[in-house]
């Protein structure tokens, strides 16, 4: 973890206090010489650093929180029959209080653990807890601010700064799940009755905008250029700073602005243009910081796009480069290798079972020249799309992260009894199909894993140092938000926020061009001249540049989407082989017969668009009620 190395033992000494701060019983269960007082452990930037980076250690790692971990919730993916434990199978049964460790049972859900904490185990980090007891701790830090007496202005701002950052960030991360929620912004006492009420969606998010806008002024861009960062220089890549408050400021503001936070807090199912006029400036402010190179975050080289996901061979260095805005530590060596590096090939050439993209989410990736595709099943003149070549002339993402049929999977030597699993046999009926253990869909997702990650060429093992660790937020979704927020805020793609020179338009090409995805176009879609067009595009370009990072079940969430047909479906793609395989180039394969079959439907309806929260907390008072339906 690239923050203070030397903070773990001031960090033990840190609880120490937080504990003689938070109750008298507590306080005089302790050995005397084991005390330290509010002056001491809060009087200047060391001490107090070391309480606040505790903080840091509240971050749940959702990619590598169990041995295999699901993350991806809406139509996106779907996991082989015996994976049944982990909550996207829950979620498809409509279960959605499988979050919960109390419905979980296996302890396989980052949002909640049964023991969770703030040490370096993965497997006991989890949003729920930690966030409450992150709250507690960063109002117990705002709460003794004035104690910091031995510290420069800029020392203070810094502690201030990332207090602020982690209020905020923690209460987004609630409500975007469960809606409205108690604002927590003192120390709750423990003699009095709880009484806070549920707030609404925007109120919540008007105090996070305060937070967060406030941490975004008091932080610097980077802490490697300050006074306050240089016991730590070029160690600082995880510490809090201006660009990852902006890039949540923005986020709680679009949020804020779509259509079913708006629905909660006004009753209207449209965009809230001020919110998003509010979410244009932020990301527009930290656009510009980025493009003109004040700050240090840039787009990383096609060629090296699979550094946001995962590294390998550099020692367990923690992936993102030059784009990711916001990661959490990563919990130790070899997490990934163990566990989720495992969850993404059939077991015919590895020793688990699969996770693997939806045939209806493949088909959002469109054509090289920028186009969709209409009907995976059909023709399309328009797109150049051919369902007899279904992997030719594709996006070039399509090609860096979904396995299809022919592709050369195993690399190096198989022994003979196996050869004929060297390619990726997706095909109906091939050796890579298997309902159990293999892909349901005729797909694979390779987009966090090298293609060698397979038993044959063991380019998961421990001396490969295989790093899987998806960052929170990165830049590519900070360009796409942007382009959201301009459109719902100024009422067309053509317009831009008044800090920034890109349209809505520029920002989604931006990330196309990186990818040579072909830009927008107007053709009979109208995606750079209507509202319409351009949010259908926009939405198809997050399913395919964001795919399988987290993002899309949040998505069709707030924009009303998520109980909707086709979205509650997921499909398989069935075909069949016509002539010799052509394993040189898998995408010059004909196949016949291609068919587009349903695997289910979720049956969902309006109580779904909320989580429902723990029946324990909703019973210790009357102002903290069930979301509807639950």
């Amino acid at each position: 973890m690239n923050i203070n190395t030397h903070g773990i033992m001031r960090i033990l000494i840190m609880i120490v206090a937080v504990l003689s701060l938070c109750s008298c019983e507590d306080y005089l269960d302790k050995e005397p010489a084991s005390i330290i007082s509010e002056e001491e452990a809060f009087k200047n930037f060391t001490n107090f650093q070391g309480f606040t980076e505790e903080l840091y250690h509240c971050i749940p790692d959702f990619s590598n929180a169990y041995w295999t971990n699901s993350w991806n919730w809406g139509d996106d993916e779907i996991t082989s029959a015996d994976m049944n434990f982990h909550v996207i199978h829950k979620f498809d049964n409509g279960n959605f209080w499988g979050w919960q460790t109390e419905y979980d049972g296996w302890g396989a859900s980052w949002m909640n653990q049964a023991d969770a904490s703030r040490n370096d185990d993965r497997f006991q980090k989890d949003l729920w807890k930690n966030a409450w007891y992150g709250l507690r701790k960063v109002n117990l830090g705002l709460e003794n601010l004035e104690l910091m007496t031995d510290a420069t202005s800029q020392e203070r701002d810094f502690i201030k700064g990332q207090l602020l950052f982690f209020r905020g960030w923690f209460h987004f991360q609630l409500i975007q799940y469960f809606g409205g929620m108690p604002y927590i912004d003192y120390v709750l006492p423990s003699d009095e009755p709880l009484e806070l009420p549920r707030l609404s969606y925007h109120e919540c998010a008007d105090k996070v905008g305060a937070d967060l806008r406030e941490a975004a002024n008091l932080l610097p861009i980077d802490w490697d250029d300050t006074q306050a960062g240089a016991a730590t220089r070029e160690k600082n890549d995880l510490r809090i700073n201006k660009i990852m408050a902006l890039g949540y400021l923005g986020k709680n503001y679009l949020w804020a602005s779509s259509p079913l936070m708006n629905l909660e807090s006004t009753g209207s199912k449209s965009y809230n243009a001020d919110y998003a006029k509010k979410a244009a400036a932020a990301f527009g402010e930290l656009l510009d910081l980025c493009e003109s190179g004040a700050a240090p975050y840039e787009l990383v080289a096609f060629e090296n796009y699979s550094v946001n996901f995962y590294t390998t061979g550099q020692g367990w260095r923690i992936p993102g480069g030059s784009e990711a805005i916001f990661r959490g530590p990563y919990y130790g060596a070899n997490g990934s290798n163990w566990g989720t590096s495992k969850q993404y090939q059939p077991a015919i050439i590895q020793d688990g079972s699969n996770f693997m993209p939806t045939a209806n989410y493949v088909s959002y990736y469109g054509m090289a020249n920028g186009l969709p595709i209409a009907d995976i099943t059909k023709p399309d003149p328009i797109s150049g799309y051919d369902p007899e070549y279904p992997w030719k002339d594709r996006d070039p993402r399509f090609y860096h992260d979904i396995i299809f049929d022919g592709v050369k999977v195993v690399q190096g030597a198989m022994p003979d009894d196996v050869e004929q699993h060297r390619f990726a046999n997706l095909y109906t009926g091939g050796s890579y199909r298997d309902v159990s253990t293999g892909s349901r869909s005729g797909f694979l997702n390779y987009k966090f894993i090298p293609i060698t990650a397979n038993r044959y060429d063991d380019g998961f093992n421990y001396g490969n140092n295989l790093n899987l660790h998806l960052p929170w937020m990165r830049l590519a979704d900070v360009y796409l938000m942007y382009a959201e927020a301009v459109v719902q805020g100024y009422g067309s793609p053509n317009a831009k926020s008044n800090n920034f020179s890109k349209t809505a338009v520029d920002a989604v090409n931006t990330i196309r061009n990186r990818a040579g995805a072909g830009e927008l176009s107007e053709s009979e879609g109208g995606y750079i001249s209507s509202i319409d067009g351009f949010m259908s595009e926009l939405r198809r370009e997050r399913a395919v540049e964001l795919s399988f990072e987290g993002h899309r079940f949040n998505d069709l969430r707030r924009w009303m989407l998520l109980i909707e047909k086709p979205y509650t479906l997921k499909t398989s793609l069935e075909f069949d082989r016509s002539g010799t395989l052509n394993t040189e180039d898998p995408t010059e394969n004909r196949v016949l017969n291609l068919r587009e079959e349903l695997i289910l439907e979720r049956n969902y309806s309006s109580k779904h668009y909320w989580l429902p929260l723990k029946n324990a907390d909703t019973n210790m008072y009357v102002e903290f009620p069930q979301n509807p339906g639950w």
